[in-house]
């Protein structure tokens, strides 16, 4: 680690300053600048060659109506609320970190998060519209993280640009997730809190979570119009919205539904969760007699069912009438995705990455219905399966950090043989199948 972040700050920033004066004097040899971070040292010498002002503000390339018509028309406008949910949680407005969501060309397309922050960085020029890409401000997270193609963290005064020095920012570049090509950054800024480690996982974490959303979106819309699903779908099923049914890592499932109008959210009882999880996971229909053993177990009659079908019904009848169960058998009459089923489709088509990702803990924990425990098991063990038979090191590394894999010593060793002989994370891997071992004798 470079010996300017394990002074103390005021001394890391006199020195990072001095290495940066000398810089803009054009005395690229000077020893001092070998104190800085190689990646910064790069950026900064980018960002000079290319005759970026030291000290001016950031172009403002996008007005007020031009930038509304594009946001609208941009891929990540769809996802925004992923961001907020994982970036700004709580109140927003006293986050204590301003979020700037970005195209690919370094244009700030939203900027969002503590209200008393946001009208100090307006003074920078941290504004929607404005162009922070690395060729126009020099060395920052958004900027160089899309020069890079990778995060990026900047300190203080690591920025090029003077005006930024009293912020520190993390950014990760957001990419289409077939294609790879950039579309986007994801940047938070603050004071140091936005540099640590766990700011940098969080943010390259919800970079993926974008990355998955919009994937799933393009999937499920590629069904819908698919010739074989208008050929077979009922009328009632292509006029009815999009349903999805959230279970993975939720006691309490959600259900959406999404159409060109309007959507709609409800959060189910464990016992309606399971009822719709079955009948969505057996599109064929369900008798009541075989509907009551996956929900409730067997030797229970269908009498104790059906006034938990009245109630269902009722619920769905307010809010998502085209859901509501049709009888003998049960079944719905539309589609009900569910992102379990999404998280198997993903590891079919190996996008195993993508998958991890999108796998946000086991389907319905709480749930005790056999049923639901089955197709628990079925999901974990398809995401096992893939991560030791096809799954690159790196995501096995990923699956190794979820409550899943950090006690599969099976998926330990596998990514401990692959690792190369001198990776430093090798002693930490050895330690946790030792760990394991002690545990299990």
């Amino acid at each position: 680690m470079p010996s300017q972040w394990q002074s103390s700050p005021e001394a890391s920033r006199l020195i990072i300053e001095r290495a940066h004066e000398e810089l803009l004097a054009g005395n690229l040899d000077d020893q001092r600048l070998q104190q800085v971070r190689p990646l910064v040292r790069a950026s900064w010498e980018r960002s000079w060659r290319g005759r970026v002002g030291p000290e001016s503000p950031p172009a403002l390339e996008l007005g007020r109506d031009e930038l509304e018509e594009y946001r609208r028309a941009h891929p990540l406008a769809a996802v925004m609320d992923t961001i907020r949910g994982l970036l700004l949680p709580g109140t927003p407005e006293d986050a204590g970190v301003v979020i700037a969501i970005g195209d690919q060309a370094g244009r700030l397309l939203w900027i969002e998060g503590d209200r008393q922050l946001q009208s100090l960085t307006d003074d920078m020029g941290f504004v929607a519209g404005a162009n922070w890409a690395e060729d126009a401000v020099g060395t920052t997270a958004p900027g160089t993280a899309l020069a890079l193609g990778q995060s990026v963290q900047i300190r203080g005064a690591e920025h090029y640009n003077r005006l930024v020095h009293p912020w520190s920012c993390t950014a990760a570049p957001v990419r289409d997730p077939e294609t790879q090509r950039v579309l986007g950054v994801i940047d938070i800024t603050g004071g140091p809190e936005v540099v640590t480690p766990q700011a940098r996982l969080l943010v390259d974490a919800t970079a993926r979570a974008v990355e998955s959303e919009l994937l799933i979106a393009r999937l499920r819309a590629r069904a819908e119009t698919s010739p074989r699903a208008h050929h077979f779908a009922p009328t009632r099923t292509r006029a009815a919205a999009r349903a999805t049914l959230h279970v993975l890592g939720r006691d309490r499932a959600r259900l959406e539904t999404a159409s060109e109008h309007e959507e709609s959210v409800i959060e189910l009882s464990a016992r309606h969760a399971a009822i719709l999880l079955m009948l969505a996971t057996h599109r064929q229909g369900l008798s009541a007699e075989r509907l009551t053993e996956l929900v409730y177990g067997a030797d229970v009659s269908p009498d104790t069912l059906r006034p938990e079908m009245v109630r269902l019904r009722k619920v769905l009848e307010q809010r998502m009438p085209e859901l509501v169960p049709e009888s003998r058998p049960y079944r719905l009459p539309v589609t009900l995705d569910t992102d379990a089923q999404d998280v198997m489709s993903l590891l079919d088509r190996g996008a195993h990455r993508v998958a991890l990702t999108a796998y946000r803990g086991p389907v319905l924990p709480e749930s005790t219905s056999p049923g639901v425990e089955e197709f628990r098991e079925t999901v974990r063990a398809a995401l096992r399966e893939a991560m030791l038979s096809e799954a690159s090191l790196d995501v096995l590394l990923s699956y190794a950090e979820i409550p899943e894999g950090q006690s599969d010593a099976e998926a330990l060793r596998l990514a401990l043989e692959m690792l190369p002989a001198r990776s430093p994370k090798r002693p930490g891997l050895v330690a946790r199948i030792e760990r394991l071992e002690r545990a299990q004798a």
